[in-house]
């Protein structure tokens, strides 16, 4: 890709995708230098290989089976299987069959495009090797389909596509922001982009560190999953959903792919291996999970503001409930719209007058429930409601400080979380729930509660500060595909995968 990423010079010290200033060296591949984000662990290549040197790379990679028709068919077949089943993952993520047109970037010698034609979508593909694009319009039979460049020559046909898909390809691109704003620009309103790169989260990853077969100077960045949602959802990109990079691949296939860039002692442990294996099980196809990660998401519209939707259950809170909706009406967050979602569960007290007089209110959505079903049933009766781009779970008894908002806001708004909780214990300061006249109880309460804390992570095999917090904030589009019909929905939603924990400030409980 052009861009203003600079051709064998160093790069700034600010990181492509939190926008740290805390990049700094961390070991070398070949001549190049590998960087990290010591806020996001982001790595990247700085200075980038030149054109030629990345060319020169590129035909050497295609050259491997070029004189070898039985391994280019083996090839083909494994490529085939892997493609199917990236396009199983596309119709569970889509939720029925695929329908439209599609475009893979860097479609190689099309065995994805073959496949998705059989499926019934119409195709376009772009590579920027003459060869391997006079092959890709062979097997898809349709030799103007296949465009020799990048995708700035498919922004010139004027065309917007359903799905758009890369596979190892945005680990290559000069300047992987300017590539997703193409991407999403060609990509109709609700249009899917499917990425795949490889994982610093992947087990090879971790197994060989910097000696990670995909540590190479033909890719210039190295993502995880964090840092790729994170870089997607500051792009327009929403609704993400993650799955491993299983390929169908063979022995004999991993030996020789990898034969330009060996590892000891792996490689000569392989190439052992392989000579004691019969033909039959070198070629025998195997679908694994390889280094990489499969990431969907839909193109959202860009706006400068965002809207927050605040869910407040209210049973038998007639002594708070006002105070509660007032405080939250009142709050002022930049760049941030807020709306108020109560939903009243017919109190025995005075709560249903009360909240009644917000009916109507332009900010305020009321919801009244027949009869009392837990707080669980409110929330996703909430839910059901929302149209904002954030969501927070707000307790009617005004137990937290409504100024924690900010705090609690600002990860999902920077995308560095999808999903925030809120503790009540932890930070610099020494905080704890203080219970108004009652010391020895409140020691007692919150030792139960760090107890407690301990108990779920274990079990759970998480990390949390404060899993009882009624604060949960998170972004509208973790709720992609789900439902809320299970009676222990509140308790299996409170662990979510959660991205971060904020602490809170202290409160007085009477």
């Amino acid at each position: 890709m052009a861009a203003s990423i600079p051709l064998g010079k160093m790069q700034n010290n600010i990181c492509l995708v939190c926008k740290g200033k805390k990049v700094h060296y961390d070991f070398s591949i070949e001549k190049f230098r590998v960087e990290e984000c010591a806020d996001c662990g982001f790595m990247r290549l700085n200075p980038q290989p030149t054109d030629g040197e990345l060319a020169k790379r590129d035909s050497e990679n295609y050259s491997i089976f070029n004189n070898d028709i039985p391994r280019q068919l083996h090839t083909a077949k494994l490529k085939s299987s892997t493609a199917d089943h990236y396009l199983d993952l596309l119709e569970s993520y889509v939720g029925g069959p695929l329908k439209g047109n599609l475009l893979e970037i860097g479609c190689g010698h099309g065995d994805f495009l073959a496949r998705a034609v059989a499926r019934g979508l119409t195709v376009t593909g772009v590579e920027y090797s003459k060869h391997a694009v006079a092959i890709a319009a062979r097997k898809i039979g349709k030799l103007d389909r296949v465009i020799c460049g990048e995708i700035k020559e498919v922004a010139a046909l004027g065309e917007r596509y359903d799905f758009i898909v890369f596979a190892d390809v945005l680990e290559r691109v000069r300047d992987p922001n300017e590539f997703l704003q193409q991407v999403h620009a060609l990509l109709v309103e609700g249009g899917i982009a499917g990425v795949i790169v490889p994982s610093l989260d992947s087990f090879s990853a971790k197994l060989m560190k910097n000696k990670w077969v995909e540590f190479k100077p033909e890719h210039l960045w190295y993502f995880s999953n964090a840092t790729l949602r994170r870089l997607l959802y500051m792009k327009g990109f929403g609704s993400l959903q993650t799955h491993p990079a299983k390929k169908t691949l063979s022995f004999d296939y991993v030996v020789q792919r990898f034969a330009p860039y060996p590892v000891q002692p792996y490689t000569s442990v392989i190439k052992f291996i392989r000579h004691l294996l019969p033909s039959f099980i070198k070629r025998y196809p195997i679908r694994v999970a390889g280094s990489g990660i499969v990431m969907f998401a839909r193109r959202e519209e860009i706006y400068s503001i965002k809207k927050l939707s605040v869910i407040l259950p209210a049973y038998n809170e007639e002594k708070t409930i006002e105070g509660a909706i007032e405080r939250v009406l009142a709050k002022r967050i930049s760049h941030i719209e807020i709306e108020v979602i109560i939903v009243e569960s017919n109190s025995s007290d005075k709560t249903r007058d009360i909240v009644g007089k917000y009916e109507g209110h332009d900010r305020v959505k009321v919801i009244w429930q027949d009869k009392a079903r837990g707080k669980g049933n409110a929330v996703q009766a909430g839910l059901k409601e929302v149209s904002g781009d954030f969501i927070l779970i707000q307790d009617a008894d005004d137990e937290y400080d409504i100024e924690d908002y900010d705090a609690l806001v600002e990860p999902l708004l920077s995308g560095e979380a999808v999903f925030v909780l809120g503790a009540r214990h932890g930070g610099r300061a020494w905080k704890m729930r203080q219970f108004n006249g009652q010391r020895f109880a409140g020691h007692i309460l919150n030792f139960g509660h760090w107890f407690f804390t301990l108990l779920v992570n274990v079990f759970f095999g998480l990390s949390l500060r404060d899993p009882f917090t009624m604060y949960k904030v998170f972004r509208a589009d973790c709720l992609h595909g789900l439902t809320f019909e299970s009676p222990r929905f509140d308790f299996d939603f409170a662990f979510f995968n959660c991205s971060m924990t904020v602490t809170l400030s202290s409160y007085a409980i009477t």
